[in-house]
């Protein structure tokens, strides 16, 4: 009756909490969500008005009835929507969403805002736009996920309520139960009866006490047995090799397992000085072992070589306890053979120092090594030099083979390194495609000069892996100790300068370290400064470079020139800039910077006449390109009002010859858009044909040097060059692509194109790239109004 009184009580309990708290817990989480999704809505309500406000001011300027009708649709998609209506101020243009004649609009929350438009005499309110969103209801909202979450949490509670019924019966009521049960046998039949429960919560510490309190006279009886028996036996018989030692480390006792494991017998040992049986060069370690002699226990540890009776050395681990007892000092030691953990220890540390795909040294390994040749190089007056090597053309072929291929190509080339170098010098792998190598001799430029070579011939050399023939350089880096750097830092540091130096300038070869190098890499530090502080003090600026209609003569286009304004140094070299932000990873911000600031400048040359519908062509680096770039630039373009189809991306081959998917989904999105997309520098480097049908390329830019070699004083260059133009130009129109040349500086290069059918161009003699405000100002006294082709 106990049992079932204490549960009925436990369940009334978890009921009740369940009642009181969880329900009305739930409820009001359930309202709180429901009343956060709606604000959501309202707040995203707010959003499309105020994103689309934007968008609809110029088409209603225009009247465009099919753009504001497609602006609206876009809006009535969203789930959230019930009804669009946009207003044109003076009542001739008015789209409602849906289209129900005049039945009576749909009910639901309704939000307006008047819409602007930014025209040459300033913001004008054209119209106004009002969206109705649907109103809040608790049963219309609440989905399948909701019930979903209802279910598991009733699930949950259910579980939880069932478990703790189920605890509570485990392990309250049945302890209790058997307890009691035992206390009564013991009281009607007289002898103990012990509890039968194992637990470690409160339940089980009262069953064992109260088993301890039944057994404890036979319980201390057979301890005190096992004690002595065990305390008479342990010393001899655990497996362990332990010792005892008195006041002057002389041997007091030894186990039976101390004897067997050295091989030495109890009557040689005893008395002796235990350094008499460890190697010499290790004595002193233990006899200078910290030892203490105040009271209490003091344990310390050594380790040190112990010659066996059969002569055999071994490495040992010495754990030794000792104690001051009524002024004697107790001694107990514990001697462990250590000498497969030693080898071990020697065996990761080859392992931590070596690179385990080459089995070169890694970066630890190599820089431990020149550290220890540094000391003794300057002990010695000797001399050092640092080969550090990186693979050209390496990355290619880990993309286009796979890792499992490059990995096969790096011990083949660390093998091919490791054949031209002599015996006394050592060579690692830093990581990736970098190699380094340690010269040490009397004339270390020249060794290193001649080893350099021979490196870069073997690394020449054709490899085959996998029925692939594939074909690497290496660039080299050369620097001396102690002529050019004094640590071992530096010394990799300057030559990581030279490597880099030759990589930048034709790769394949060896450059030797040079002071001047140090003045680029400081430049090049510098120029990174100016980047990261004119992004944040809004240095950069753009300048426009007219691009002309050849058989009209007049400006159709605008291309954008980034250029970074110091207020000290005045306008910075913009190919030092690109290049040092295309290494940094800079170019992305100043790209969004500079597309900012070029659309906002057409936004205000559009005001001029025959300027309308002028186009600005923008560069685009590689590294741009990304799925957040056509996003991105359409939030600027609809920040300034411009349509796509009055922007041109102007990209090199680099975006499009690795055909990487994510670049043809960027360019396909904004082509689909009405973005146009250039093809700049086309006629160099890898220009393929193929391009042009693969990709969404709308204008085909004729590079400078194609226009400077139709004025060429060779006439077989001026032949050719004309021919490869005519080509160009008979594609391009073939293709329905617009064809820009580039570099027009003198009025015969301008003739020549016009004689060529060529219908665009830009360079110095037709303008050259101005700020925005000279341009405004120029243009704006030139330009006839409503001049056009």
């Amino acid at each position: 009756m106990n049992t079932h009184s204490v549960e009925s009580r436990f369940i009334l309990i978890v009921a009740s909490a369940l009642m009181l708290l969880i329900a009305p817990l739930f409820v009001l989480f359930f309202y709180l969500s429901n009343e956060r999704a709606y604000r959501e809505v309202v707040d995203h309500g707010q959003a499309l008005l105020k994103a689309n406000s934007l968008a609809l001011g110029k088409p209603l300027w225009d009247f465009d009835e099919e753009s504001v009708r497609q602006i609206a649709s876009t809006i009535f998609t969203d789930r959230s929507v019930l009804a669009v209506h946009v207003h044109e101020i003076s009542g001739g243009l008015e789209i409602k969403l849906p289209d129900h004649g005049k039945s009576q609009d749909p009910p639901g929350l309704l939000l307006s805002t008047p819409i602007h438009y930014r025209s040459v005499d300033g913001a004008k309110t054209v119209g106004s736009l009002e969206i109705t969103i649907r109103q809040r209801d608790l049963l219309s909202d609440f989905e399948v996920d909701d019930a979903v979450y209802v279910g598991i949490f009733l699930f949950s509670i259910a579980i939880i309520t069932a478990a703790a019924i189920l605890g509570n019966r485990m392990m309250v009521t049945r302890p209790l139960l058997r307890l009691t049960q035992a206390i009564e046998a013991t009281r009607r039949l007289g002898s103990r009866h012990l509890v039968d429960w194992v637990s470690a919560d409160e339940m089980g510490t009262l069953a064992a006490n109260f088993n301890e309190m039944q057994a404890r006279l036979a319980q201390e009886e057979n301890d005190l047995k096992r004690a002595h028996a065990r305390t008479t036996r342990i010393y001899n018989l655990t497996p362990a090799k332990l010792y005892s030692v008195d006041d002057d480390d002389r041997l007091t006792a030894v186990s039976d397992y101390w004897l067997l494991a050295t091989g030495y017998d109890r009557a040689s040992v005893l008395g002796r000085p235990f350094a008499d049986f460890l190697e010499e060069t290790t004595r002193s370690t233990y006899e200078n072992r910290k030892r203490h002699t105040r009271e209490g226990v003091q344990a310390g540890s050594v380790t040190v070589k112990f010659r066996c009776a059969d002569g055999r050395l071994i490495d040992v681990l010495i754990k030794e306890v000792q104690a001051v007892d009524a002024g004697e000092t107790l001694s107990l030691a514990v001697m462990t053979d250590v000498t497969d953990l030693k080898s071990a220890e020697e065996r990761n540390h080859l392992q931590a120092i070596t690179d385990h795909l080459t089995g070169l040294l890694n970066r630890p390994g190599f820089e431990a090594a020149l550290d220890s040749a540094i000391r003794q190089a300057a002990e010695s007056g000797g001399e050092l030099a640092c080969l550090l090597i990186d693979l050209d053309r390496f990355k290619p072929i880990n993309d286009n083979f796979g890792h499992a291929v490059g990995d096969q190509v790096l011990r083949q080339i660390a093998g091919r390194i490791r054949a031209q170098l002599r015996a006394g010098d050592k060579i690692g792998r830093l990581g990736g495609d970098e190699f380094v190598v340690l010269i040490p001799a009397a004339k270390a430029k020249k060794a290193a000069l001649q080893i350099s070579k021979r490196i870069a011939a073997a690394c020449a050399k054709p490899i085959l892996v996998d029925g692939n023939r594939l074909s690497l350089s290496a660039s080299i880096g050369v620097s001396v100790y102690p002529a050019q750097a004094k640590t071992a830092a530096e010394l990799l540091q300057k030559s990581d300068l030279a490597m880099y130096s030759r990589k930048h300038n034709g790769k394949n070869g060896t450059k030797l370290f040079d002071p001047l190098m140090a003045s680029v890499a400081q430049e090049r530090l510098k120029i990174e400064r100016f980047i990261e502080t004119g992004l944040r003090e809004d240095w950069f600026d753009v300048h426009l470079q007219p691009i002309v209609d050849l058989e009209c003569g007049l400006i159709v286009g605008f291309e954008a020139l980034m250029r970074l304004n110091h207020p000290e140094h005045g306008l910075l070299p913009p190919a030092d800039i690109i290049r040092v932000a295309e290494e940094t990873g800079t170019i992305k911000r100043i790209g969004e910077r500079v597309f900012d600031k070029a659309v906002a400048h057409l936004a205000r040359l559009s005001s001029l006449p025959g300027l309308e519908n002028s186009y600005l062509a923008v560069n685009v680096s590689p590294l741009q390109f990304s799925a957040e770039l056509p996003a991105s630039t359409f939030a600027t373009l609809m920040k300034w009002g411009i349509t796509p189809s009055r922007i041109v991306f102007e990209i090199t081959e680099a975006v499009l010859m690795h055909h990487s998917p994510e670049v043809r989904q960027v360019l396909e999105a904004l082509s689909a858009a009405g973005l146009k997309i250039a093809l700049d520098d086309f006629g160099t480097g890898y220009s393929s044909l193929s391009y042009l049908l693969h990709f969404p390329v709308n204008t085909i830019k004729i590079d400078q040097s194609f226009t400077r070699s139709l004025t060429d004083e060779d006439e077989a260059v001026r032949k050719r060059v004309r021919m490869l133009v005519t080509g160009i130009n008979t594609v391009a129109n073939e293709l329905n692509c617009r064809i820009v040349a580039e570099g027009v500086e003198t009025e015969e290069q301008l003739q020549a194109l016009v004689s060529m059918g060529v219908g665009h161009a830009q360079g110095y003699y037709l303008g050259r790239p101005q700020a925005i405000e000279i341009i405004e100002s120029d243009l704006g006294r030139a330009l006839p109004r409503n001049a056009s082709c």
